[in-house]
């Protein structure tokens, strides 16, 4: 099987980014957890809260694992394309997706940037149509702004014409 790549991809610092983000999340889960495992011993909660205390940090252990490698693996797998016709996305890790959008269909597109994202100078791209809505996640801020003016302006084009 060929798998054809497009010709963009995400920002470099965006796994360094993720993770970091993904750490932070995952450190106030287990903070959470520790305090459910306190409540537990003082309150001398029934054996099967235990259990189920137990159930929830393998869980979280296992997806603060999977933080340290999901990131790697999305950077790998994102890619885009576009041109005046359509705005074409390929990303998945364990499932591969390909979206084809065109850009008389695209209603609006707009840029997110938080904290983390401003520290990084990266932004994503969020393209929404009738149906649903793609982002396109930690591109460069230079390239994330221009890409938003260039749908923006091809959408635009687009429905004047028709």
């Amino acid at each position: 099987m060929v798998d054809h790549k497009l010709e963009r991809t995400l920002s470099p610092v965006y796994p360094k980014m993720k993770m970091i983000s993904d750490t932070l999340a995952n450190s106030i889960a287990i903070i959470i957890l520790a305090g459910v495992f306190w409540l537990y011993y003082y309150f001398a909660w029934p054996t099967w809260a235990f259990w189920v205390l137990i159930a929830l940090l393998a869980f979280t252990v296992a997806g603060t694992l999977w933080s340290f490698v999901e990131p790697e693996l999305l950077y790998r797998s994102w890619s885009y394309q576009w041109n005046d016709e359509y705005l074409q996305l390929s990303y998945g890790v364990l499932k591969k997706e390909w979206v084809t959008l065109p850009m008389t269909k695209i209603q609006s597109v707009s840029t997110v940037q938080g904290p983390l994202m401003k520290r990084y100078n990266t932004r994503s791209v969020k393209v929404e149509t009738m149906g649903s809505s793609y982002t396109i996640p930690g591109l460069n801020e230079g390239t994330a702004l221009s890409l938003r003016e260039v749908i923006a302006e091809y959408a635009k084009l687009k429905e004047v014409d028709e």
